[in-house]
């Protein structure tokens, strides 16, 4: 059995130090240490710049030596991205060139190995046909993507394939949604123990989130260590496995869709609603103070304090922000899609890099601004206490009350 492993780390730009070391400590260090002692043991990773450049700060420069010595072993391939981890489909093109350049550049920096354009993840696998042909002109080869990119389509037996996407030139590799949706060592575990001796080489092809190894799912087992120490199962860098001969390429035409889209999200033409989804109020007032919050900034480049603004406004457009501010409930390694502080947090990196602004011209986009902020946090803690905190006991008393929408923001329960 041959098993393409796409692994993603990431952790949101403005995140606490207290929560990039449990990621790190948690599932990084344990995914090299696999790496290390399986020499035969091949993965493919997209790391985003803005989490390589907090491995230092936080004093854990040895992961990007390990990371440096795997690579020039050819034990990892490092795919491109973007830095700060925006919904590329949902921002400006000059940001979406922007940030792939930044991250290039942070990836130059921060690790001793040759690297080289070829393979592209795009955050959360939101792809757009005009998306792709950008990756394609900035010199990429080939993009990971869901199996939805196919024909809109999602199957229970699907196993991964390899695709040619006739909108950009690029090369596809689709990734099995339920299998990757999985603890994906126990399935392919199993699927090994199953398989006869007589039977052709299968391929199984995974991306995930990194953190699913250990942060998210908590393997006592150790099944991970297991798997990768076995015989029978082979593994292979992406970019090796598209060069092999015989490898067969289906054509298709992708329609904008994410890793999560469904199947009637994707026919109504609604990718991306995790992150925009216009009958969340949220989301429209997320969006409306970012665009204000980046047009401002942009509009001011020669500001004093551009650079600080800068800083904010890419920390502001990460996807995370606009996910927590969902509310869905996805059935994964992870509780409902809802976090208000994550939220606050996005929300503050917006209204910061406006505020940062130096230029007294700016003072009318302040104040728009912080009328914006002010309503968002309001609705923020709102929505918190009256939907999502303690919720079964919410439920519960506002049946006998009568009044659930008018509930008082924190009540007596």
């Amino acid at each position: 059995m041959l098993w393409i492993n796409f692994l993603h780390l990431y952790q949101p730009p403005a995140a606490p130090e207290l929560v990039v070391r449990e990621a790190t400590e948690k599932s990084y260090d344990r995914i090299l240490r696999l790496l290390e002692k399986n020499p035969r043991l091949r993965f493919t990773l997209n790391i985003t710049g803005c989490l390589l450049a907090r491995w230092p700060a936080i004093g854990r420069s040895d992961i990007l030596n390990r990371l440096s010595v795997l690579a020039r072993q050819k034990r990892i391939e490092i795919t491109g991205t973007a830095a700060y981890h925006p919904i590329l489909p949902l921002v400006d093109r000059h940001e979406v060139v922007r940030q792939i350049r930044e991250n290039e550049a942070i990836l130059a920096k921060y690790l001793d190995a040759p690297w080289a354009r070829k393979g592209f993840f795009l955050p959360e696998m939101a792809y757009s046909p005009l998306i792709a042909k950008m990756v394609k002109k900035l010199g990429y080869r080939w993009l990971i993507l869901d199996e939805i990119a196919q024909d809109g389509r999602l199957r229970k037996d699907f196993s991964g394939a390899i695709s040619h996407d006739r909108q950009s030139g690029l090369d596809l590799i689709l990734r099995s949604r339920v299998l990757s949706n999985t603890f994906v060592p126990k399935e392919i575990a199993a699927r090994l123990d199953e398989k006869k001796p007589d039977e052709p080489e299968t391929v199984l092809i995974t991306g995930t989130d990194a953190e699913l190894y250990g942060l998210r799912y908590l393997d006592q087992s150790r099944i991970m260590e297991k798997l990768c120490a076995r015989p029978d199962l082979k593994t292979s860098l992406i970019s090796a496995y598209l060069d092999r001969v015989g490898v067969s390429r289906s054509v298709c035409a992708p329609g904008p869709h994410s890793w999560q889209t469904t199947e009637k999200e994707y026919r109504r033409r609604e990718p991306f609603n995790l992150w925009q989804d216009r009958k969340n109020s949220l989301h429209r007032l997320l969006w409306q103070l970012a665009d204000l919050a980046y047009q401002a900034v942009e509009k001011n480049a020669r500001d004093a304090n551009y650079p600080y603004a800068r800083g904010h406004i890419v920390r502001g457009l990460a996807s995370c922000v606009f996910w927590w501010a969902s509310g869905r409930d996805l059935n994964l390694f992870s509780p409902t899609a809802w976090n208000p502080d994550e939220i606050e947090r996005g929300a503050l990196e917006m209204i910061r890099a406006i505020r940062s602004l130096d230029n007294p011209r700016t003072r009318a986009l302040k104040m728009a601004g912080e009328r914006i902020y002010d309503r968002l946090i309001s609705l923020i803690w709102r929505r918190h206490w009256q939907k999502y905190w303690r919720p079964e006991r919410i439920k519960k008393f506002a049946a006998v009350l009568g009044r659930e929408k008018n509930y008082p923001t924190r009540p007596r329960l």
